[in-house]
């Protein structure tokens, strides 16, 4: 039975392979040369560069082609003469002895016609006829035997300048392909724990994985012995799962104790995952298990049952890894986490399992370690967006994709607006508007808040400048920007504020500056400077969200703080079902006589109400902001409502 079969086009065609072919050898037996009167293969005498040498006396003369056919029949290469219709008309001792044919030509032309391929094979047709250069092949045969044998069969076309027909030549070359493939377990096996590694993982993943699965193999020249997963007795389900493990705190093991105690450990991690495998064999299949490198192990399922048959594998390889390790005298206990991917063949590539995979794994990490995660498309889905947000957020500042809304900040004591907050929106051609907590946290980590949060105060500045102009005479509404951490530390928010304020004319105390408790608690050296020469130049500084951060009461002391904004979650504990008095109102009411004390004004963020509203103005709460008022809209609203204010 063949089972790998290959083929390399000469040098001069390049035409593409035949489709693999099987056949078995016939018992070796002692061949005689049919005689022919003339010999049919002619090759032309090699030059030697030297001179003939003189004849011996008394010896008899023997003619060239008599000392060709003697060179033919007995080189130690098999070689065989084949007419146009592909029969041997002449073969030698080596070809005979190799292939273990009979004496007649009926049995050698049979065997070379199972070695040059299916019957009708235009190649092998053209290369008898002279039309093609030649051939070369790789066939898999099995002996008398059994034993698998590999040979090369080349075949010559005949000359076209004389007699003679196609030279065909076998080579066994089982001895070459048993090295190669002693080299290639080598190559495709972990040293450490002689687990498949990354390069076969992939192999076998590709091989299962996709639009033409395992059947696809044969259509590039794989044999069937070769496939992977092995024919089983189960019908194949045409789905594929993979469990991506990953040790928690692994390195702490090498930096501790050596690699030589962390690769004993990793031997015994593959140990017992090659158990839970084998325990989770389903219809004569057993999962692969690989070392994909470091600590890093995957289980492959072809044809899978679903995800529960996965996630009973994921939750086996933790309770397996759950007993401590003995490792070079050393007790090491470790945990794992693990992605899991489940899903159809044809409906995903190896790249995109395995992407899925890692993310996955990334989740059962930040979810704490030791667990397994499941892929959750839709999760996955917030993922891709978030990066395709992250890609476009610098470019769209550029293309001018940022608008502002405003949200009035209403004094409690009489009900005008005495200010509004400048909030950012991303109007996304494709995912619509984006609120800043969609875009914000991903700016502030690659640094693009910077030049957003430039953007933002000057079109605040002359917003709000705009609207001063507007109503001559009144009393001008302030602006409240919000800055980022970065911006006090990555720029100069100074010069910043200052240029913004002389490009529109808005004066420094119509501007406020609202940063979080927790960048401002503890704040020391450039930030307190930063602070202090925005107070200096006018500019009011307002801690946002007070309550929830450090609470370090006593920086308040210090900073150059004009306003608290209390936290909303303070706020909604005003509720009708709460009776005055409640705890939450207590603290309220003591950071606002706080705050007053230091000569500061309490704003009161997510006011809802008017009961609310009430209750906050009663315990001394100065302004308040929230959806009892308005909600964020945009300039033309707030200017609406202004001129109903009068």
């Amino acid at each position: 039975m063949v089972s790998g079969t290959t083929e390399g086009p000469s040098a001069a065609t390049g035409q593409a392979p035949a489709a693999p072919q099987e056949h078995r050898l016939h018992e070796t037996r002692p061949q005689e040369r049919p005689p022919h009167d003339s010999p049919p293969f002619d090759p032309p005498v090699a030059a030697t560069g030297c001179e003939p040498r003189p004849p011996v006396p008394g010896a008899r003369a023997h003619s060239p082609a008599d000392v060709r056919a003697d060179a033919f029949r007995r080189a130690p290469m098999a070689l065989a003469v084949l007419d146009r219709a592909g029969r041997v008309v002449e073969a030698n001792d080596a070809f005979a002895a190799l292939l273990g044919t009979g004496p007649g030509a009926g049995a050698l032309s049979r065997v070379a016609a199972e070695l040059l391929g299916r019957p009708g094979d235009e190649t092998v047709r053209a290369v008898l006829e002279g039309r093609r250069a030649g051939l070369r092949r790789t066939r898999r045969v099995r002996d008398a035997e059994g034993r698998a044998r590999w040979l090369l069969v080349a075949v010559e076309p005949p000359r076209a300048d004389g007699p003679g027909g196609a030279l065909l030549s076998v080579t066994d070359i089982s001895a070459r392909r048993e090295l190669e493939a002693r080299v290639r377990d080598l190559r495709m096996h972990d040293p450490v724990t002689r687990l498949p590694n990354r390069a076969l993982f992939f192999e076998r993943l590709a091989s299962v994985a996709g639009p033409s699965g395992p059947e696809g193999a044969a259509e590039h020249g794989e044999h069937p012995e070769d496939r992977w997963p092995p024919e089983a007795g189960q019908a194949r389900t045409g789905r594929i799962g993979v469990c991506y493990l990953d040790l928690d705190g692994f390195k702490a093991v090498n930096d501790t104790f050596g690699h030589r105690t962390g690769d004993l450990l990793l031997t015994a991690v593959a140990e017992r995952l090659s158990r839970v495998a084998v325990a989770g064999a389903r219809g004569g299949r057993t999962p692969l298990v690989a070392r994909l490198g470091g600590d890093e192990f995957a289980l492959l399922v072809p044809d899978s049952s679903g995800t529960e048959q996965l996630t009973a594998l994921a939750a086996a390889a933790l309770v397996a890894l759950e007993e401590p390790f003995d490792a070079d005298g050393e007790r090491l206990s470790v945990s794992a986490s693990v992605g899991v991917v489940e899903r159809p063949a044809s409906a995903t590539t190896a790249t995109e399992l395995m992407q899925d995979a890692d993310t996955t794994l990334y989740w059962a990490k930040a979810d704490g370690g030791g667990r397994w995660t499941l892929f959750d498309p839709e999760r996955n889905a917030h993922r891709m967006t978030r990066q395709v947000l992250a890609a476009e957020l610098r470019p769209a500042i550029g293309r001018g994709e940022f608008v502002l809304d405003y949200q009035p900040l209403v004094d409690l004591a009489d009900g005008t607006t005495s200010g509004v907050e400048a909030l950012v929106r991303w109007r996304h051609p494709q995912f619509g508007t984006l609120p800043p907590s969609r875009f914000i946290g991903q700016a502030e980590e690659d640094g693009s808040v910077v030049q957003l949060g430039r953007w933002v105060l000057r079109t605040a500045c002359a917003q709000a400048r705009a609207w001063q102009v507007a109503r001559p005479g009144r009393r001008a509404i302030f602006v409240s920007v919000n800055v980022a951490v970065r911006q006090v530390w990555d720029s100069d928010l100074v010069a910043d504020v200052a240029a913004a304020l002389e490009a529109t004319g808005l004066p420094p105390e119509l501007l406020q500056l609202e940063l979080t408790e927790s960048a401002l608690m503890g704040s020391a050296g450039r930030p307190l400077r930063v602070l202090q020469a925005l107070s200096a130049m006018g500019v009011r500084i307002a801690i946002d969200d007070f309550g929830t951060g450090y609470s370090n009461l006593s920086y308040l002391s210090r900073l150059p703080v004009s306003v608290l904004k209390l936290d909303g979650s303070f706020v909604r504990s005003f509720r009708d079902d709460v009776p005055p008095g409640a705890a939450d109102e207590v603290v309220v009411e003591a950071m606002v006589s706080l705050a007053h004390r230091l000569g500061l004004t309490v704003t009161a963020e997510c006011v809802e109400t008017a009961q609310q509203a009430r209750r906050l103005r009663g315990i001394g709460c100065d302004t308040g902001q929230g959806w009892l008022w308005s909600r964020p809209v945009g300039p033309e609203r707030i200017a609406g409502l202004l001129r109903q204010q009068g």
